[in-house]
């Protein structure tokens, strides 16, 4: 099933699923078997280190949505992870670093073409040891002057570096 598509066959039975009211809003429900669809945002982490000159670091990413793109190391957050997990395993996969987290960075909400919604995290890091290199689902991994970083095209990475740059009194 296409992501962005909605339910149509219930995944415990095979019934095609039914639009029906509950809790004041349409689901998609079996009639067979009562199990309802819920519809939910995808949690995702990212990532934010700058280093001692005052350099994000982005990575050009591999794979949809956005290939091609300058991003912060991020992605989707698996069912055994928390958020941080998942933060600290994206930063080695996709840049070869490894670092301590030093704050959240709080939440934002975006849409997403394979998800609808994303929920993504974003945490600040101080780089501890590694060597800086694409891998994973990244083409590139380098670390850009905070004042002149590439378009971002995910807005919660947008927010996220805004934060950043506010703390830093950088425009």
């Amino acid at each position: 099933m296409n992501p962005t598509q909605e339910a149509k066959y219930c995944i415990k039975c095979g019934n095609l699923l039914q639009d029906e009211k509950e809790e004041e809003k349409i689901r998609k429900r079996c009639p067979k078997c009562g199990w309802t669809y819920y519809e939910n945002p995808v949690p995702a982490s990212a990532c934010v280190v700058v280093n001692n000159r005052n350099e994000i670091l982005l990575v050009k990413r591999g794979v949809e949505p956005a290939l091609g793109k300058w991003a912060l190391p991020s992605g989707y957050v698996e069912i055994e992870q928390t958020p941080e997990e998942c933060a600290v395993t994206e930063l080695e996969e996709e840049a070869g670093l490894k670092g301590t987290i030093k704050k959240s960075l709080g939440y934002f909400m975006q849409d997403s073409p394979i998800c609808k919604i994303v929920i993504s995290f974003g945490f600040f890091f101080e780089q501890t040891e590694g060597k800086l290199q694409p891998g994973d689902d990244a083409l590139d991994a380098k670390f850009f002057p905070i004042s002149e970083i590439p378009y971002l095209p995910f807005s919660s990475h947008r927010q996220f570096v805004k934060i950043i740059k506010k703390e830093k009194g950088i425009k």
